[in-house]
């Protein structure tokens, strides 16, 4: 008995230890290589899974690891159905296999991307600050998807 109760507490430690829910989505992405606030590399890519933890995505070609990065996620879902939004995420390199990238989030926020009209009919201005949006609520638009 005490056997089988052990064999039951390594398997569940040999899993997925990830405490954050994962969402496999493929959006896309602009990435920037940070180094003491230097712009050191910036390219395109697809998100392979997410979660509020970090974020797995290819990025092209290998990056290293230990370095941070931004990332501009073109979010899914339309501000009150009119204006796109962004994921705007800081993070660091924890692993790179290849052209896959896995970053630890550091810092993240949602903000308008400002290029489509807004509900008055007029063209949003790009000098315009982007609006910034609660975490609560991208969650609850992301679990209607």
């Amino acid at each position: 008995m005490a056997w089988e109760r052990q064999t039951a507490e390594s398997d569940s430690i040999s899993g997925d230890r990830r405490q954050d829910r994962r969402y496999q989505l493929q959006l896309d992405l602009k990435w920037k290589l940070i180094r003491r606030r230097r712009v050191l590399d910036t390219g395109t890519g697809q998100t392979l899974d997410l979660s509020s933890g970090g974020i797995l995505f290819d990025a092209g070609r290998p990056l290293p690891e230990g370095l941070n990065l931004e990332l501009a996620v073109t979010w899914p879902v339309l501000l009150h159905n009119v204006a796109p939004m962004q994921l705007v995420v800081y993070g660091r390199i924890k692993r790179c296999s290849g052209r896959h990238v896995a970053i630890q989030t550091i810092q993240h926020e949602f903000r308008t991307t400002g290029t489509t009209p807004d509900h008055r009919g007029g063209v949003v201005s790009p000098n315009r600050p982007p609006a910034l949006l609660s975490s609560r609520a991208i969650l609850g638009a992301l679990n209607k998807l």
